[in-house]
């Protein structure tokens, strides 16, 4: 056993913005938000221009490890390592690697991303960080981007894909439950500004702030039509997500009306003409 893994931490409530990460419901709506978000971006690294430069790789928050499969996948010469600090996800990340016979390329280990990371300096290619606003406030980037540039080689890349808060679409209630959620995200730290954009428009700036170099982003539109495979998961990680992450939105005195708003959203996104797009930023940097 990787000694990453004892002795095994305690799950830690207090960042990440649903309080039992346990649940089966929420790891089924982490590998369908990760699936549809990879397939919406065109694939797991869809803006680097050749990614036969990366061997080692780290996902930082890897939750059950799809983004982590997924590319093993797809790159069959990459040798992958995803963290998180959830014992559950971690669990459930390498039963599936042992599944698809993926273990001699792909390793999980329980980790807090929020202290020192446990890898020596210059070890992997590309360093991954996804939806990091889900635990990771304002104040923990400073270090956030100390590690990741520490653990990559030089001139490796760091990359880091984030999402608006509130989408665009034909849900008035889907709308103010979204913004009930922006309203959490920023009393408890995790967005600079209380708009949708609160951590997407300051990603650029903390790249070159914090030492990365050749920054670059591609701006990504996710278009959920009616009747698609991606328009039913995404009303999925809705019907999913709202329960799941209401003692958050509580416990910052944004759940106002709360059930009333929900059910309403169920019952708008069910409408088979509901369409609804929401906007994706991914930003890279050379160590």
């Amino acid at each position: 056993m990787s000694t990453h893994d004892t002795p095994q931490r305690p799950d830690n409530p207090s960042t990440y913005f649903i309080t039992d990460r346990q649940q089966d419901r929420e790891l089924h709506r982490l590998l369908v938000q990760d699936q549809l978000l990879t397939e919406s971006m065109g694939g797991v690294l869809s803006e680097q221009p050749d990614p036969t430069l990366f061997h080692r790789i780290l996902d930082i928050g890897c939750g059950p490890g799809g983004w982590v499969l997924e590319t093993a996948r797809t790159y069959p010469w990459m040798h992958l390592d995803g963290i998180d600090i959830s014992q559950r996800m971690i669990a459930a990340a390498r039963e599936q690697a042992e599944a698809e016979h993926l273990g001699e390329r792909v390793r999980f280990h329980v980790m807090d991303a929020l202290r020192m990371l446990e890898f020596p300096a210059g070890s992997f290619d590309l360093v991954n960080l996804r939806s990091s606003v889900s635990f990771l406030r304002t104040w923990e980037w400073p270090k956030m981007f100390g590690e990741v540039l520490r653990i990559a080689q030089v001139g490796g890349v760091i990359r880091i894909s984030e999402g608006e808060v509130v989408p665009q679409g034909h849900s008035p209630a889907l709308i103010q439950l979204q913004v009930m959620v922006q309203c959490a995200l920023y009393r408890s730290g995790h967005l600079f500004t209380d708009e949708p954009g609160g951590l997407t428009n300051h990603l650029e700036r903390l790249f070159t702030q914090y030492g990365a170099k050749n920054v670059q982003r591609k701006a990504h539109v996710l278009d959920y039509r009616p009747g698609t495979p991606q328009a039913e998961a995404s009303h999925e990680d809705v019907r999913h997500l709202f329960p799941l992450i209401r003692p958050f939105l509580q416990k910052w005195g944004c759940a106002s009306d709360f059930e009333a708003v929900y059910q309403q959203a169920l019952m708008e996104i069910g409408d088979p003409h509901y369409h609804v797009t929401a906007n994706f930023l991914t930003v890279w940097g050379n160590s």
